[in-house]
């Protein structure tokens, strides 16, 4: 690999959402790039010009910056080049709940030969205390001239480049002044403020920031619940608080709870890591808690309009955890669909990318959510689509068998949608005391040898 006139050269071990937009960005800033995985099709399908993964604006941005990144399987290739080396692989949750770090490993167990002075960057969420532990590991293996750095990233899924290129901070944890220094150079170009720290304090930003995040989104939903029980709209409660300059708006939307691959795995790696440390928190136990019952008030809200619900069809509407992302690590749709199994209900699911056929058994796939409502006896925005924003429109309801619509998100209008002939539902939100179903006979049961076998 050739420098970059003005950049670094930088490798990046591991291909998914962080790595990939890790490296396209850093080819935009104009590093040269080399990003290596272990997975064969992954990285011969990026090599192709294929981008595995759907991230907004990530496809344009490796092809527009084709010449300055690289993709291979070989760890050689890779190490030998860099300057600066980013581990940016996966650290799942355990049985146990502690992270999962064998992929970090594996990484540092590959890192030998190294004879220049590059420095190692952890961008993969880890426990605090890991650093520390890499750091002695790389000393281990003769590696002194190897430096260490954290650099926590805080992109989310669906705004990952814009978040890259346009944060709010960027945090850099090291344990020598150099190493922090690097890897603040690589950000030139970015306008925002450089947050430096020590290495533990850099790896506890990133746990403590989400779960923050997932205290306010819990917090909402409790207020929700809270709502829906004296009459209060949740909507006009949120804006309200959201006016206060001390609280601001952020993460107080209401819905179903949080998912995908960050906030539930670093809910249950900051909950483990003070548990080893001899610390109960009971606050991040609620809001683990609060978001799991969350998910599963649909299927509540479900039975008090349709009753029992063996026999009854029910559309899920969006799969993927959050729009603009084809994500369904621990995304709500896979509770709800599950649940709506057990309780005998069909279910008819639809979303524009998310492909969860390897997830969910016994569920019918829709190419449209038209098609997914049709003969239901309810609808349920699970995820907030761009194309369910019209969702209470004449030739849904005249597909439907029973007009009602249950808002997991509160997407939609409850007027308009009321006004258009829906029982509407949502989420913390005022219902009409004049919303009933039309009357409608139970549906008919099967006999025992029409049952599936």
């Amino acid at each position: 690999m050739t420098r970059d006139a003005s950049g670094t050269r930088v490798a990046i071990f591991g291909a998914g959402y962080v790595g990939l937009v890790t490296g396209a960005c850093f080819a935009e800033l104009g590093h040269s790039v080399v990003v290596r995985d272990v997975v064969p099709d992954r990285i011969a399908a990026l090599q192709q010009g294929e981008v595995p993964i759907y991230e907004p604006g990530l496809e344009e941005l490796l092809a527009r910056n084709g010449e300055r990144l690289r993709f291979t399987l070989d760890v050689r290739e890779a190490v030998e080049a860099a300057d600066v080396l980013f581990i940016c692989v996966g650290t799942p949750p355990t049985y146990s709940g502690d992270a999962d770090l064998s992929a970090v490993w594996t990484v540092i167990d590959e890192l030998t030969g190294i004879e220049t002075e590059a420095t190692v960057v952890m961008k993969s969420t880890v426990p605090v205390g890991t650093g520390e532990k890499v750091r002695a590991a790389l000393d281990a293996r003769g590696l002194q001239q190897v430096g260490y750095a954290s650099n926590p990233e805080f992109t989310a899924e669906g705004s990952a480049v814009r978040d890259f290129m346009q944060p709010d901070r960027i945090v850099v944890g090291a344990f020598a002044e150099a190493d922090g220094e690097r890897v603040e150079r690589l950000h030139e170009g970015i306008d925002a403020p450089v947050l430096r720290t020590d290495v533990a304090s850099a790896e506890m930003v990133k746990l403590a920031s989400n779960a923050f995040l997932m205290t306010r989104i819990s917090f909402i939903n409790e207020i929700a619940n809270v709502c829906e029980a004296t009459g209060a709209d949740v909507e006009q409660v949120a804006k309200g608080i959201g006016l206060d300059h001390r609280l601001g708006p952020h993460f107080l939307r209401a819905g179903i709870g949080y998912g995908g691959s960050c906030f539930p795995k670093d809910a249950s790696a900051l909950k483990q890591l003070a548990a080893n440390s001899g610390y109960h928190f009971q606050l991040l136990n609620a809001v683990i808690e609060v978001n799991e019952l969350q998910k599963r008030r649909v299927v509540a809200k479900l039975k008090r309009h349709l009753g029992s619900l063996p026999g009854r069809r029910v559309a899920l509407l969006g799969l993927a955890f959050k729009p603009e992302t084809d994500d369904l690590r621990e995304a709500p749709s896979l509770v709800l669909a599950s649940r709506l199994i057990a309780e005998g209900a069909e279910v008819r699911c639809w979303d524009p990318v998310a492909d969860a056929h390897e997830l969910l058994h016994g569920v019918t796939f829709c190419a449209t959510p038209l098609e997914a409502v049709t003969g239901a006896d309810a609808a349920v925005v699970v995820t907030e689509w761009k194309e369910l924003r019209e969702l209470a429109r004449p030739d849904v309801r005249e597909a439907m068998r029973r007009p009602l619509i249950v808002d997991g998100r509160n997407l939609l209008d409850p007027e308009q949608a009321r006004a258009a002939g829906f029982v509407y539902e949502g989420i913390g939100r005022q219902a009409s005391p004049f919303a009933a179903l039309p009357e409608t006979a139970e549906p008919e049961r099967a006999e025992p040898s029409d049952l599936p076998r």
